[in-house]
């Protein structure tokens, strides 16, 4: 990613993240909406998945310009996800969650660049966590 990239990403997620939780709930709103049957997925409590979910996040974005000290975390936690019943399709899903949540929380401010800069992260996150939990071949 280009630098400009990563921060707009930052500087977009800093304003989300100051309302975290809503942020959360709102995801797996638009994530169950998108497809209901991922609700049985997620056993525990969903504050607390919420919670996680803003934690890896932020990891992920503080990180994005130097992505090699936070890839095999990811990667770990891409394994960990195919235990939880994660397949390779369901990253479109999430991405397209997120791209939702993400205009819907910074409204004006979720412009066509900061989208595409989101996309790009995305697309970062998702093939290297797809490629670890999947192998090259069935990441697709």
């Amino acid at each position: 990613m280009e630098h400009h990239q990563v921060d707009l990403v930052q500087r977009s997620f800093a304003r989300a993240a100051k309302v975290a939780p809503h942020v959360a709930a709102t995801f797996y709103s638009e994530l169950f909406a998108i497809d209901p049957s991922l609700r049985a997925l997620f056993n525990g409590d969903m504050v607390v998945q919420g919670e996680k979910l803003m934690k890896m996040l932020a990891q992920v974005v503080d990180n994005l310009h130097q992505p090699e000290t936070i890839l095999p975390a990811v990667r770990e936690l891409a394994v960990r996800h195919v235990a939880y019943g994660v397949e390779a399709h369901h990253y479109a899903m999430v991405g397209t969650a997120l791209m939702r949540t993400l205009r819907h929380e910074l409204g004006t401010e979720f412009t066509a660049e900061t989208r595409a800069a989101w996309t790009d992260a995305y697309q970062l996150l998702s093939e290297t966590m797809r490629e670890a939990a999947y192998g090259a071949s069935r990441a697709a």
